[in-house]
């Protein structure tokens, strides 16, 4: 399984994007498959940024930019999208989940 790092940002259209915008987005992206957790070598569990997404795969980049291209504009007009393969990841700061 390959691992993937997917950040999703909606943009200002008519309005702004609020964060039940975002709650949508986080929803739509769990129901594709992605977390809003990362979990660390010894088993401890964190949150990522806000609308930073972790998936593992068999996917292609392709595929798994897909997904997440097909639930951010399932709520939302006007958005941007990066998806990276991720093998290896550290982090500072962030909150336990």
């Amino acid at each position: 399984m390959t691992r993937y790092m997917t950040r999703i940002e909606l943009h200002e259209n008519a309005s702004k994007p609020t964060s039940k915008d975002y709650d949508k987005l986080h929803a739509a992206m769990e129901a594709k498959g992605f977390a809003r957790t990362i979990k660390a070598g010894n088993g401890t569990v964190y949150k990522l940024p806000t609308a930073m997404y972790y998936a593992e795969s068999s996917l292609t980049p392709a595929e798994v930019l897909r997904h997440a291209d097909d639930a951010a504009k399932s709520v939302w007009k006007k958005y941007s999208v990066l998806t990276s393969e991720a093998p290896t990841s550290t982090w500072e700061g962030l909150d336990k989940a």
